[in-house]
């Protein structure tokens, strides 16, 4: 491995940690690098689980108030998405490489589009904070299926879940929408190492960059523009796209 697929690495480790902090799309950065480095897609996916969850932890660390004062619900939610995620994982490692690079573009193009459309599918006045309705937790758990077995948007699918059934502050959403990732990924971690679907050069390599963007993005989210980094991942996401639409 050259020093650029290095350096590569490790800055999408940084950056994808930092950007799913913030909103989520993370995964658009660690799948883009690896593709350009020659892992596999399932590999590549499988990795990107595994290399973004000490960012995971890192975000829910400095969030760490807000999960506490969530309690239950937080834990509630938890549950669902310790399922959702498990049944998604086990799905993806079932799938042969021909079979899953078929639905990559089209994965792929989903994501960003429900990247593109987050600040849509927020409400721009979030209102009262209230419990999490059957409806919210049926969509998160739903969402938890997806984020185990691709994960790209996984973070905007979540905060769009929480802001319409439940509302109240970005923030306080943010903190339960990073802890939840934390359950999701922890069950794809021992999922993917249990099938033998991850690359672990390139996660040794992204997994320290990916510890300390995590907890940079927090301090980034409450002072850069979302429109800034959105755009960024939304570019990303549509290059990828193309890649895969047309190799």
């Amino acid at each position: 491995m050259s020093l650029f697929d290095i350096v590569l690495l490790f800055s999408a480790g940084f950056l994808s940690s930092a950007v799913n902090a913030i909103a989520g799309g993370g995964t658009f950065l660690t799948f883009g690098a690896m593709t350009l480095v020659g892992v596999p897609p399932i590999m590549a996916n499988a990795t990107s689980s595994v290399t973004q969850f000490p960012g995971y932890v890192t975000s829910a660390l400095a969030y760490r108030k807000e999960i506490r004062e969530a309690g239950r619900e937080a834990w509630v939610l938890a549950g669902l998405s310790l399922a959702g995620s498990l049944a998604g994982a086990l799905i993806l490692v079932s799938m042969s490489n021909p079979s899953f690079r078929q639905l990559v573009p089209w994965l792929l193009l989903a994501a960003t589009m429900i990247f593109a459309a987050g600040p849509y599918l927020r409400p721009k006045h979030l209102h009262a904070e209230q419990p999490v309705s059957r409806l919210g937790m049926a969509g998160q758990f739903i969402t938890s299926i997806y984020g185990g077995f691709f994960g790209a948007g996984m973070g905007i699918m979540m905060l769009a879940v929480l802001g319409i059934t439940k509302g109240g502050d970005y923030h306080k959403l943010n903190a339960l929408k990073n802890f939840i990732a934390v359950v999701i990924a922890s069950i794809a971690v021992v999922v993917f190492s249990t099938g033998g679907v991850v690359a672990w050069l390139p996660a040794l390599i992204m997994i320290p960059g990916g510890a300390l963007g995590g907890y940079a993005g927090v301090w980034l989210a409450r002072r850069v523009p979302q429109a800034v980094i959105r755009a960024i991942v939304v570019g990303v996401g549509l290059v990828l796209t193309w890649y895969y639409f047309t190799s």
